[in-house]
């Protein structure tokens, strides 16, 4: 179990990373003009976030999950590549790139990196972690819970964003 918590420990402190670039680029952004869209939600996200860490901890360790070998370690190996997917995002967009749904008039939109296979891969990432990151130590309620409530978000979230591309293109 040390080494789950250590886990969910480095992707919170990944968290607390995109937290710093998310202050650094949105203070970027709205000084070039930046309009944000869809605040409404953004605490929602938030909570919802900590909720999936919070709930990865207390499952497994509340009702005495095990580690199972031939689910956890495919879904550890989920976990990091959906780590990879979420920076790579992360640096195709560069200042572009927020946690908060912010476009910038007159800005192109970015289409390199995964950008040219799927038009929202940070949200693919998004999905397979809150799937695997809860699995890999068989925390299956979390998993479940985490996303169902996370669709329900990601629709009205892509909705804003989408809306927000196309209001100012």
């Amino acid at each position: 179990m040390t080494w789950y918590v250590l886990l969910i420990g480095a992707v919170a402190v990944e968290r607390l990373a995109e937290l710093i670039e998310t202050k650094r680029n949105r203070c970027w952004s709205l000084a070039h003009g930046g309009i944000e869209f869809g605040a409404r939600h953004y605490p929602a996200m938030v909570a919802l976030h900590t909720g999936l860490l919070a709930g990865c901890l207390v499952e497994p360790i509340a009702l005495h999950r095990t580690f199972v070998p031939t689910l956890g370690w495919p879904m550890l190996a989920i976990v990091l590549a959906a780590q990879a997917l979420r920076w790579w995002s992360i640096a195709t967009l560069n200042r572009q790139w927020n946690t908060r749904v912010i476009v910038i008039p007159g800005a192109g939109r970015i289409n390199g990196g995964p950008y040219r296979f799927v038009p929202h891969p940070n949200y693919i990432a998004v999905i397979a972690e809150g799937v695997a990151l809860p699995l890999v130590h068989t925390a299956w309620i979390t998993a479940l819970v985490f996303s169902i409530l996370n669709v329900w978000l990601l629709r009205s979230r892509i909705n804003v964003e989408n809306a927000a591309l196309t209001s100012l293109t």
